[in-house]
């Protein structure tokens, strides 16, 4: 689906329903608005449910300033009206009060972005606007003045963010993913020391090592057919279980000794079609599409393992909060997440980019999962669903892990009963 071709008013419908029911706005609070080429702006209305809205409720308010629709337009016009005044370019616009960013907001700090490179690069620098009041001409000044200082996206003091893009998903995404930093950087403050990249090293995320020759298929088997089925399913399913976010994530499953399918990259992780996903056949790609950056790493793991037939990687905010520390990820809390993950090496950042290979060798059956600094976990299988289940398990161990820290000390499970587990199920 091209999402740039609906309407305004079902664009604006589809992202505030992602931004409520991902918990990122309450019932009454955040606005978004897209402003159209001839002037006009279209603006959810205030006072109206934001979990039930529907395109009939959208308002338009015309560049002659005539209101259409058949409520108020949201008390936050002035600043919608003000930013486009002062950035042209932006053609959407979004704001909410995702919990985790209201936390920063009130304690007046800026998320850093830098701690993964795919969000920095989303994100762009962070801009800080000065408190004002809600809906108020001063409000609107303040936050446009930030934006006219080149920033997309804004942390509002005392209030939440707001950001802004060419299209209404450019904006989402910023938000989204500067809302992923906020968690990901509160779960690992009670970890340790957070760690951020260095420019040189965000620098290598800019790499272009999946720009691979290309061919046209000149068939598609039932097996291929039936496999994009399942890597599209199982990727909006880790989408909504706040697994992945629109911006990142990656999954890949084998097709045969010498061609694998991959998900693409720039692509809403939300909305995955069977046709966006990529063929990639003895190195070489699916004419007219473009692989995840990490294909060359997938594509190194088969290679040194036939026996994997599932690669995943993700950035969710738990685990990703031990790969920003770099604290060592215990998995013997309860049997179910030593038997899925076993124990779960580190590895360096730029061995992702540098050393595909090494990482291929680090992970195995035996030992499933890895933590990438500053990057992701990634997770092998036999299928779709073994490597999908031990991404669901890592997170929610590590969702425990964290959480116990407020009730005491970790008693992890004994070496005697690690044995047993270990005989029991087979994992030597």
């Amino acid at each position: 689906m091209n999402f740039q071709l609906l309407h305004p008013r079902d664009q604006l419908v589809a992202i505030m329903n992602r931004i409520y029911h991902n918990g990122m706005t309450t019932l009454s609070g955040g606005n978004l608005s897209i402003k159209d080429e001839n002037g006009d702006i279209w603006i959810t209305p205030s006072g109206i449910d934001k979990g039930k809205l529907t395109p009939q409720d959208i308002m338009c308010v015309q560049k002659d300033g005539a209101i259409i629709g058949p409520h108020k337009p949201s008390s936050e016009f002035p600043f919608h009206r003000a930013i486009y005044k002062l950035r042209p370019d932006m053609q959407a616009i979004v704001h909410a009060h995702p919990p985790a960013l209201v936390s920063f907001s009130i304690v007046r700090e800026i998320p850093d972005t830098r701690i993964i490179p795919q969000a920095n690069r989303v994100c762009g620098p962070v801009g800080y606007a000065p408190y004002a009041l809600p809906g108020s001409e001063a409000l609107g000044a303040n936050i446009a003045a930030t934006f006219a200082e080149g920033y997309n996206i804004v942390i509002l003091e005392n209030h939440g963010m707001a950001a802004g893009g060419a299209t209404l998903l450019d904006a989402f995404q910023r938000l989204e993913t500067l809302d992923f930093c906020a968690r990901t950087l509160i779960r690992a403050r009670s970890l340790g020391d957070v760690h951020a990249l260095p420019e040189p090293a965000l620098n290598l995320f800019d790499h272009r090592h999946n720009v691979l020759p290309e061919f046209v298929p000149t068939t598609h088997s039932s097996a291929e057919r039936e496999l994009r089925q399942q890597i599209a399913e199982i990727t909006a399913r880790a989408y909504d279980r706040q697994l992945m976010i629109s911006t990142e994530g990656v999954v890949s499953a084998r097709l045969d000794d010498s061609s694998f399918l991959i998900t693409p990259t720039g692509t809403d992780r939300c909305n995955i079609a069977i046709e966006d996903i990529v063929l990639i056949r003895n190195g070489v790609r699916e004419a007219g599409k473009l692989p995840s950056r990490s294909v060359k790493l997938h594509e190194a793991i088969y290679k040194t393992h036939p026996d994997i037939n599932c690669v995943m990687t993700a950035q969710c905010p738990n685990v990703t909060a031990y790969a920003i520390t770099g604290v060592q990820f215990d998995t013997r809390t309860i049997p179910e997440s030593f038997i899925l993950l076993r124990d779960i090496p580190i590895v360096g950042f730029k061995q992702l980019y540098t050393e595909a290979e090494a990482i291929a060798e680090a992970v195995s059956l035996d030992s499933p999962v890895l933590i990438i600094r500053n990057d992701s976990v990634l997770t092998v299988g036999t299928d779709i669903l073994n490597a999908f289940d031990r991404l669901e398990v890592a997170e929610f161990s590590a969702r425990s892990l964290i959480d116990s820290a407020e009730i005491g000390t970790l008693v992890p499970i004994g070496a005697a009963e690690i044995q047993d587990l270990e005989r029991a199920f087979s994992l030597n």
